[in-house]
């Protein structure tokens, strides 16, 4: 089965992505993450939602991260 991108928000409230293949529970991540936030479709959208996601008005879901990430590439690689 192939994974998926995750990002996982710690108790400490730091966000970081990660890989697994079905829906993170608290089973299999709850002592790591008390949140999951995706799937997503791509890196740089995940690596967004960690990154800048937190309290951002803009990045409310998965979809906003990577239209968000989509158009910042854009206008960097112009």
């Amino acid at each position: 089965m192939r994974t998926k991108l995750w990002v996982g928000c710690g108790k400490d409230c730091s966000r970081e992505v990660f890989r697994f293949a079905e829906i993170p529970t608290e089973d299999t991540h709850g002592d790591k993450y008390f949140a999951a936030i995706g799937p997503f479709r791509t890196k740089q959208g995940a690596l967004f939602m960690a990154t800048c996601g937190h309290n951002n008005p803009h990045c409310q879901c998965v979809a906003d991260a990577e239209r968000i990430a989509r158009k910042q590439k854009e206008t960097v690689c112009e």
